[in-house]
């Protein structure tokens, strides 16, 4: 016996003197459960076979039996029972002889991790009654036959969201009897927005298949004037997903009690999704070297990114924005809080919060990159959830912005939100969490100002609709594009912006005023440019417009400076500079070509192929200065995917994927990467070379598991080459 007790007195953690039990923070640990606890001395004749005894549970958790059916969890590609809470479920119980209510007594107990206990909703005995309320744990007889009850069990809407260990408990004279460590009658507990006392609850079943069941989704990226979309692969429901999700809630060492509340998983989750100062799941990289992991832009979902988490417990390397907000949406519908990736073109990043990004201009007008510390994203990706916010005022439940890319920290931590949108759209940046900083990602002005030689600074132009031009999402049920604008921000220049713009620096956002004597832009005097469409390895055109609106005749010195950018907005290399003279005639307009050759731009290519222009022109007259700025994305080559034969579930079929070159070079090194829920697991295979126009073919073989439309998904990467992917709709057919 002493033996026993020392080796369970290491594993015991340090206690401290500030609380009785350690923290309850793991899902994973258990505690030991006693099967007899007996109240005092047992006498000898005692056996515990001459009372009821369980002899079996039916806990009916195949995918095409009750209680998956009827609580949307049959997608789970995992063997135990999942339910939603707040709603009934069923299980049998088998005893060894038939169940007497006048002189049988027994209860369930459900426990959660290593310190179980009533108060804190680790530890739940449930007393079998005739009434069940809705939305309180409970249990009622709802059949009797033979040796056999079955049970309806309704759980708490506001419980622990995991999983949960089941005992059945027998009251006997002399102690209770309790069934032994079943793993196989565990139960995974997740939220319910179909349930209308459960925090999450969204009352239109078609977004619920869309933002809880819809297991891939797309990710618009690109930028305003060349809107991109690609597929990507959520997978909540694939093999171990669900047990990688709960891990992560371990991994933040978020205590059980808090389980159960939406606001605080979203909060630790948007930490732990990035390896930031706690070791998270994705490493970020935006310098265009991956050395010794995966290009951002070769992954096409969140499942083979969580499964080498969960395995290796090291950060995934590596992500972007779309990778961090691909698979914390990934975790939250997995949990069961509906949830979409939102994208936000033009998006601020400013480094002092001040609603205003400063864009400095040198004494020809061309932009310093030396002291300018502001940038503009070509887009944003964050992640919206669904829930109430009991902790805010009445008014600001509903979409909760998340963002789980590192950009600034928010108490000491990288993650960012939950910040209610309507909040944002009010300018009641007030309410936690981060709102002031979402705020000024869809409504920072952009301010061009110039160092005068005596020191001082003269703003040569605001441009107060640059930044969150269009904010878009996924529409339900479909694969087009939604615009979401809206619901952050009023029409641009109506009463009511300004009124939100007044309550947000009311509530501490700070903003600069500018005097209106350092101001005085040249208004009658209009600039515009075009960037021509163009796919890569191709030369194109920019196209600089004057309109000259006065009497006057004015003479303007242009310079365009085009730059490689990575498509945060921050600047690899200018490879273009061009200047020249454009002699503006009263009251016309005048146009002028400037050519970019491939050569010039193909050897500094980004991962994104993404330009940003800079045009700003000196009218000599009035040494007033016109500047503009705008990023372009070239056209990049799509792979084309196709299957052979029928489709059909259970039955071996053939994916192949192809592709043409189409640079001036031979492409080396290339990763091909191909997944599809419920098609196939992720594959990859490595080419060596692709010559010049030569065409690469990928033959798969692959068995699909799951009638349906699904959605086969395609990438490849090299060096030279990325961001290249392709899709295909395939519905398979019943067997």
């Amino acid at each position: 016996m002493s033996e026993t007790m020392s080796t369970n007195e290491k594993k015991k953690p340090p206690l401290n003197g500030r609380r009785a039990l350690p923290s309850n923070n793991s899902n994973d640990e258990e505690n030991e459960v006693p099967e007899m606890e007996a109240f005092g001395l047992i006498p000898r004749g005692f056996n515990p076979k001459d009372y009821l005894h369980v002899v079996d549970i039916h806990m009916f958790k195949e995918p095409h039996e009750i209680n998956k059916q009827q609580h949307h969890t049959d997608k789970y590609y995992n063997p135990k029972l999942i339910v939603r809470r707040g709603q009934p479920f069923q299980i049998q119980i088998d005893f060894n002889r038939p169940y007497k209510p006048e002189t049988d007594q027994f209860w369930l107990e459900y426990l959660i991790g290593r310190y179980p206990q009533q108060n804190k909703g680790t530890y739940i005995p449930i007393l079998v009654g005739d009434v069940q309320k809705p939305g309180e744990w409970g249990a009622k007889i709802t059949h009797k036959e033979n040796n056999s009850i079955r049970l309806s069990i309704m759980s708490s809407a506001t419980c622990i969201v995991g999983k949960f260990r089941l005992y059945v408990a027998v009251w006997t004279p002399f102690g209770i009897l309790r069934t032994h460590r079943n793993s196989a009658t565990d139960t995974y507990i997740l939220f319910n927005p179909w349930c209308q006392q459960d925090a999450v609850y969204l009352d239109d079943e078609k977004e619920r298949e869309e933002y809880v069941l819809n297991d891939v989704g797309v990710v618009f990226h690109g930028n305003i004037n060349e809107i991109k979309l690609r597929s990507w692969s959520y997978g909540q429901f694939e093999e171990n997903i669900l047990d990688a999700c709960l891990f992560l809630m371990d991994k933040a060492e978020l205590e059980l009690s808090g389980r159960g509340n939406p606001i605080k998983i979203c909060r630790v989750a948007s930490a732990v999704i990035n390896s930031r100062d706690d070791n998270g799941v994705i490493a970020g990289s935006w310098d265009n070297t991956y050395t010794y992991g995966v290009a951002p832009s070769a992954w096409t979902g969140s499942v083979d990114i969580l499964l080498e988490y969960y395995s290796s417990k090291q950060p995934v390397r590596y992500g972007q924005c779309w990778v961090f907000a691909g698979v914390f949406n990934t975790f939250l519908r997995c949990l069961g809080i509906p949830a979409r990736l939102v994208t936000n073109y033009s998006s601020a990043h400013d480094n002092n919060a001040n609603l205003q990004l400063d864009f400095f201009l040198d004494d020809e007008g061309q932009v310093d990159t030396k002291i300018t510390k502001d940038s503009v994203w070509n887009y944003h990706c964050w992640n919206e959830a669904w829930m109430t916010r009991p902790d805010l005022p009445v008014g600001f439940g509903g979409w909760q912005v998340v963002d789980g890319t590192p950009q600034e920290t928010s108490d000491g931590m990288y993650r960012c939100g939950p910040a209610s949108v309507q909040a944002i759209k009010h300018g009641h940046v007030c309410f936690q969490f981060d709102a002031p900083f979402v705020y000024a990602e869809v409504n920072s002005d952009i301010v061009y100002s110039r160092r005068q030689k005596n020191g001082t600074q003269v703003i040569e132009k605001i441009d107060t609709t640059h930044v969150g031009q269009l904010i878009v999402t996924k529409e339900v049920g479909g694969d087009g594009m939604m615009e979401i604008t809206e619901e952050y921000k009023f029409p641009e220049g109506s009463a009511e912006e300004r009124l939100a713009l007044e309550t947000a620096v009311m509530y501490g956002v700070k903003k600069q005023t500018t005097q209106d004597t350092t101001y005085q832009p040249q208004t009658d005097v209009d600039m515009d440019f075009q960037v021509q469409k163009a796919v890569l390895g191709s030369d194109f055109k920019v196209t600089i417009t004057f309109r000259n609106k006065s009497r006057n005749y004015y003479t303007a010195t242009t310079y365009l400076s085009g730059n490689i950018v990575f498509y945060t907005g921050v600047p690899k290399n200018e490879f273009k500079k061009h200047s020249f003279s454009a002699k503006l005639e009263p009251s016309s307009s005048n146009t002028f070509d400037v050519l970019i050759k491939s050569s010039e731009y193909l050897s500094d290519l980004l991962d994104q192929a993404s330009f940003h222009f800079f045009v700003t022109a000196r009218i000599t007259e009035t040494g007033k200065i016109l500047a503009m700025q705008k990023a372009t994305v070239l056209e990049i080559p799509t792979l084309r995917i196709k299957t052979q034969g029928e489709t059909v579930a259970g039955k071996e079929m053939s994916v192949t994927v192809e592709f043409t070159n189409p640079l001036k070079q031979t492409l080396e090194n290339v990763t091909l990467r191909l997944e599809g829920p419920g098609v196939l697991k992720t594959m990859k295979k490595e080419f060596r070379q692709i010559p010049v126009n030569s065409t690469l073919i990928w033959e798969v073989k692959c068995t699909p598991k799951r009638p349906g439309l699904r959605k086969l998904i395609a990438s490849l990467n090299c060096d030279a080459l990325r961001h290249v992917y392709g899709e295909l709709n395939v519905q398979i057919q019943k067997p």
